[in-house]
């Protein structure tokens, strides 16, 4: 069996400080992958970790560092509260419809006591 690892192409210390941002950058780029994403152009592996992999070696794939991230990640973390502020301010009428066709799926209403036991 060929050892895949092998033919990715080698990676210099110019590129990535650690190998540990080397696998947490593909990790996250392999989870975008198997959540849907396209490749960023073609490659000859077919499993979304070693495209994730050769696609950062490759730098294929762009990330960021220090307060480049941090900054990211505060404007992801605000889109997110906005969204969730928006679900909340629904009317009152949206509200309604979606515990109607939920009603369909779950049945929360309360059941008599007595008749849990009896058989």
């Amino acid at each position: 069996m060929v050892d895949m690892l092998s033919l990715l192409p080698e990676y210099t210390t110019e590129q990535f400080d650690s190998r540990h941002r080397l696998v947490l950058v593909a990790a996250q780029r392999a989870k975008h992958l198997l959540q849907g994403s396209r490749p960023n152009g073609s490659s000859r592996f077919t499993k979304e970790t070693t495209i994730a992999l050769d696609e950062v070696l490759r730098a294929k794939t762009k990330y960021l560092v220090g307060k480049e991230a941090r900054e990211a990640m505060k404007e992801a973390k605000r889109g997110k509260e906005g969204e969730t502020e928006r679900i909340a301010m629904m009317s009152g009428d949206d509200a309604r419809e979606i515990k109607k066709e939920l009603s369909n799926y779950v049945d929360d209403t309360a059941k008599p006591a007595g008749t849990e036991g009896e058989e």
